[in-house]
């Protein structure tokens, strides 16, 4: 039998990994100075300092989080044609583990570790604040600080729960979000090729742009004063634009006509987003408070009325009203509430649901749009929700930092409204860009798009040697 270069390659990479973690105690402390371990003591409480109720809706909401992974691949399982949907399912549910072992080993120091690009400016009370670009790679490396901070909370970031359930909640949604940039290339996608671009793509553009945004010294945070609760921006902008790019990259499929193979799949899968979501949403509050009850009642109402929207306003346009757009406008009513959740009141949430809808919709149907062939309409969807969800934020949002309609002392926020532009242009220009030319490296690395023979065949057959149930026909779907 002959095997694949590339899958030694793999297998091999996976090895190191594994012998690694097995060993980076001792490598670390003969890399780093024991100095490196006073300072990391700095910024945590004393040891079972935490609440347990707010840790333990915390761990329920990791749990609601990477139930979403799984509900996100039938959500877009049902969706393709019948040769593709296990090629599709799986690029979903892989991501549970390859985006693991890349958050543990460097993603999260990426993201969450202590600043090692930063500048600073000088309020005008004359307090300095750090604007930082990148957080240490090597700062949480295998999470090997559990030994000696495991039930410790950190200072600055979710002071009531210990640090590392931080850490596995944010995993989750570093999870899910390359699985949502799946829709927009399926049915014609190299799964090697695939692996290898999420693992760039959590390193180089997701792990900066939550430090960017999360990170109690992030520039998009401290110096732009963008709000995002729980990853409107840095989840859904970024798969959004990330898709635009693949989508277009990988160009069309050879034939884009077929009919969603399974439905009741989209049905169940959207029910299990549905669900799941309250954790990623109430879960961001890190705590049993009034922000995390906010976020669920008004996660919950925009995704209702993002779906009876949706279906109305294809009923306006000759359209028929169709389960698959119901499913549709529910995930975007979620995708535009996600940055705002713990912000706005119910009618706010609402309002945001019925425009984010209409928008999402009419993009959809945009003839520009069916012309470039991104399969599950992803950017329509998360992109533009996301995008709609930093725009509505920026105008609604309560509390600290205020936004347009209720700016500080009363006065009108034009200045924070102008911070999210330029920050929402940034994010996409970052996204859009950064995703161009991670999609060209793996492309040179590895071919990212299967031959017109596999394509032919569908993907279950030709990448997985699998299919969904007994069928022979092989003509295009």
């Amino acid at each position: 039998m002959k095997i694949e270069k590339r899958w030694v390659v793999s297998f091999a990479l996976t090895a190191i990994v594994s012998v690694v973690a097995l060993f980076w105690s001792n490598i670390s402390d003969a890399i780093f100075s024991n100095e490196s371990s006073t300072v990391l003591a700095e910024n945590f409480l004393p040891a079972d300092s935490y609440d347990s109720a707010d840790t333990a809706w915390v761990l329920t909401s990791a749990c609601l989080v990477l139930l979403m992974t799984p509900g996100l691949s039938f959500f877009y399982g049902g969706m393709v044609g019948k040769k593709n949907i296990i090629s599709t399912m799986l690029q979903s549910f892989i991501c549970m583990g390859i985006i693991s072992l890349v958050w543990v080993v460097i993603g999260f120091g990426l993201a969450f570790g202590d600043p090692i690009l930063s500048f600073e400016s000088v309020l005008d009370s004359g307090e300095i604040v750090k604007h930082s670009i990148l957080g240490n790679p090597f700062s949480y490396t295998f999470f090997e600080f559990i030994e000696e901070f495991g039930s410790s909370p950190h200072k600055q970031m979710a002071s009531t729960i210990p640090f590392v359930l931080f850490a596995i909640f944010q995993m989750k949604f570093a999870i899910i979000t390359p699985a949502i940039i799946t829709g927009s290339f399926a049915e014609r996608v190299r799964f090697i090729s695939y692996l290898i671009f999420i693992g760039f793509f959590v390193v180089f553009l997701y792990s900066p742009l939550a430090h960017w945004v999360w990170h109690p010294d992030g520039i998009l945070n401290t110096y732009f004063g963008v709000k995002d609760f729980a990853g409107g921006t840095v989840v859904h902008m970024s798969a959004g634009f990330a898709a635009l790019a693949g989508a277009i990259i990988l160009g069309k499929r050879k034939n884009k006509g077929h009919n969603p193979v399974n439905i009741p799949f989209v049905l169940l899968g959207t029910g299990m987003l549905w669900f799941g979501w309250f954790g990623f949403n109430a879960g961001s509050a890190f705590g049993v408070n009034g922000d995390a009850v906010l976020a669920f009642i008004t996660t919950n109402s925009s995704s209702a009325t993002a779906m009876l929207t949706w279906i109305f306003f294809d009923r306006i346009n000759g359209r028929k009203v169709s389960a698959l757009g119901a499913c549709i406008g529910a995930v975007v009513g979620l995708v535009a509430i996600t940055p705002a959740a713990g912000y706005v009141s119910v009618s706010e949430a609402i309002f945001f649901g019925f425009i984010a809808s209409m928008v999402s919709n009419s993009i959809v149907n945009w003839d520009r749009m069916q012309k470039l062939d991104d399969t599950l309409d992803v950017f329509a969807c998360h992109g533009v929700g996301g995008i709609m969800g930093m725009i509505l934020t920026a105008i609604f949002a309560h509390g600290e930092g205020s936004s347009l309609l209720h700016g500080i002392g009363g006065n009108l926020g034009w200045d924070i409204f102008g911070h999210h532009m330029i920050a929402l242009l940034t994010v996409s220009v970052f996204t859009f860009g950064g995703s161009w030319l991670l999609y060209k490296l793996t492309n040179m690395i590895i071919p990212l798009r299967v031959s017109e023979e596999s394509e032919y065949i569908g993907l279950d057959i030709s990448q997985h040697g699998e299919q969904m149930g007994p069928y022979s026909d092989t003509s295009l779907e």
